[in-house]
């Protein structure tokens, strides 16, 4: 029996949700392994349509609701002029200055992985902010030899 390509989209939705402060959730229960946690982290992604998914490859995917971020920053180092983030996926990437965006909360987001929002807050946030310089009409990063503006938080 060939599936239809809507009930391919239907077994796609597979209940899970990503919440706030970073916790898996499958149909209501938290999602408690650590490594399983840290792989659903690597999975995801963003589809050309906007929808968040869990990715294994273009053919093998589910639908994951994320309420704020896809990540979230657990420190943040300068090496240099170049600031790398750890995020928690447990890898380190350098900081894409040019997607910085302020939240009301004061939190930074930036673009991870080209496609993902990371929300950089507490510990990471204050070694970021080293670099953060008040310009008119807001703020910008200083880094890389350029400086950088930040944008409000849509």
């Amino acid at each position: 029996m060939q599936l239809t390509p809507e009930q391919i989209d239907k077994l796609r939705a597979i209940g899970l949700r990503l919440d706030r402060t970073g916790t898996f959730w499958q149909e209501g229960a938290p999602v408690t392994h650590a490594r399983l946690r840290q792989a659903l982290l690597r999975w995801l992604d963003v589809r050309p349509d906007g929808r968040d998914v869990i990715k294994l490859d273009d053919q093998r995917y589910a639908y994951v609701d994320v309420e704020d971020a896809h990540l979230r920053a657990l420190s943040a180092r300068w090496e240099g002029d170049r600031c790398l983030i750890l995020w928690d996926d447990d890898q380190e990437a350098e900081l894409a200055y040019a997607t910085l965006r302020q939240a009301a909360d004061h939190a930074l987001y930036a673009q991870v992985r080209g496609v993902l929002r990371g929300r950089i807050a507490g510990p990471a946030y204050h070694a970021v902010a080293e670099r953060i310089v008040e310009v008119p009409g807001g703020f910008a990063l200083d880094a890389v030899g350029q400086r950088f503006g930040i944008t409000d938080a849509a």
